[in-house]
């Protein structure tokens, strides 16, 4: 049988055909990718995120409502639930870092404003983990800090931290490059 249509993949997958679901793997896989790429360094827990977040995706098919966006859209969401979960479950340092007062300066500069995304990405992964995970959902995903400190199980403070940390990595590097 021969998968026409995004369609035809979605009943595929909920009939838990393989088919199907390497299908749609395979269409998604260079997206999904790329936003795993974003949080973490290493291939494996690239492809371990990746894989998580699609394992997922298949076991609640059945809540995918196209009425209310985009296939791709509603996947990448479950991926990057699961890309912050592995972050979180894995990260050597953790995560939940209380600082006391908020640093309002955290949110000035945005220091990705005028690089390709190659560059972006090569300075991204000069940042710490956790940092790397909160500057990617603030500056590349647009995420509020309420939004970013729910998703990450973290303060307010604490997210403004990790920006201002990033910012300062950020400033540095950029500055060695001529680039700030």
């Amino acid at each position: 049988m021969i998968l026409k249509s995004l369609v035809d993949i979605v009943k595929g997958c909920k009939r838990n055909e393989r088919i199907s679901q390497e299908k749609l793997y395979r269409q998604f896989y260079p997206g999904l990718f790329a936003l795993c790429r974003k949080f973490f360094d290493d291939e494996q827990d690239i492809i371990t995120a990746l894989n998580n977040g699609m394992l997922n995706v298949y076991k609640n098919i059945d809540q995918y409502d196209s009425a209310k966006g985009e296939l791709f859209t509603w996947a990448y969401t479950i991926v990057r639930n699961a890309a912050l979960t592995h972050l979180r479950n894995n990260s050597n340092k953790p995560l939940n870092v209380e600082i006391t007062g908020a640093i309002e300066n955290a949110i000035g500069h945005n220091p990705f404003k005028e690089l390709d995304w190659g560059d972006i990405y090569y300075f991204l992964g000069k940042l710490p983990p956790a940092t790397r995970a909160v500057c990617t959902l603030f500056y590349i995903e647009g995420f509020m800090i309420k939004e970013i400190a729910a998703q990450m199980e973290l303060s307010e403070g604490t997210v403004k931290w990790h920006l201002n940390e990033g910012r300062t990595i950020l400033k540095k590097l950029l500055t060695k490059k001529d680039i700030y």
